[in-house]
């Protein structure tokens, strides 16, 4: 338990660290903004983008160097720390998911009533795993291993929460993964993003 609950701060406090501030080959970046720069260019492959009845869906693969560069910070890291840390996290793949109508939180904007928001907060803090699924082109689930959601309090302009899957080999040596999200009550239907393995694979990284 205890080793479950210092797993989900230490997501946490990265998770929290991104909120504020096709790919060919591996590439490897001098800082994290340019690393940031280049997932979020559509193009490359990690973030993928849909707009169904007003909803603004945003998913955003984080390679591990993101989450070993916020766990170490700018301090000097010896290279045992470095290979420590990237060991730990690159045994999972963490996906950000953020959604927005009229550009706010959906808690901001979905629900009609207080029972409406009460059954919404509770989805979404409790009740993603549910709703969120990733599996092959064959139908074979990776099954979830955490996720995270910061409450914002209407101080972010969309909901945004991380989702952590274990990283199956097997898995990745499948064209693409599917990504898809049930209808949260906003009337979108499933969405659903492909997600190229190769991408996964042939992650970014940092020079740490």
């Amino acid at each position: 338990m205890a080793k479950k609950h210092l797993f989900q701060k230490m997501l946490t406090l990265s998770f929290l660290g991104v909120l504020l501030i096709g790919c060919q080959g591996h590439k490897t970046f001098e800082n994290e903004d340019d690393l940031l720069m280049y997932i979020q260019d559509e193009q490359n492959g990690y973030t993928h983008h849909k707009t169904i009845n007003g909803v603004e869906y945003t998913l955003l693969y984080r390679p591990t160097d993101l989450l070993v560069k916020q766990e170490l910070g700018d301090a000097s890291a010896t290279e045992t720390q470095v290979q420590t840390s990237r060991e730990k996290y690159h045994k999972y793949l963490y996906f950000n998911l953020s959604m927005s109508k009229n550009n706010q939180e959906l808690l901001s904007v979905a629900p009609k009533n207080q029972n409406e928001f009460g059954a919404m907060v509770n989805q979404l803090a409790f009740g993603m795993q549910d709703k969120v699924h990733l599996f092959t082109a064959q139908k074979d689930t990776i099954e979830l291993a955490d996720y995270i959601y910061p409450r914002m309090y209407g101080m972010s302009r969309a909901t945004t929460m991380m989702f952590v899957y274990p990283r199956e080999a097997d898995k990745l040596n499948q064209d693409y993964l599917n990504f898809t999200i049930e209808d949260l009550g906003l009337y979108t239907g499933e969405v659903k993003f492909k997600i190229a393995t190769q991408t996964l694979k042939n992650e970014p990284t940092l020079k740490l």
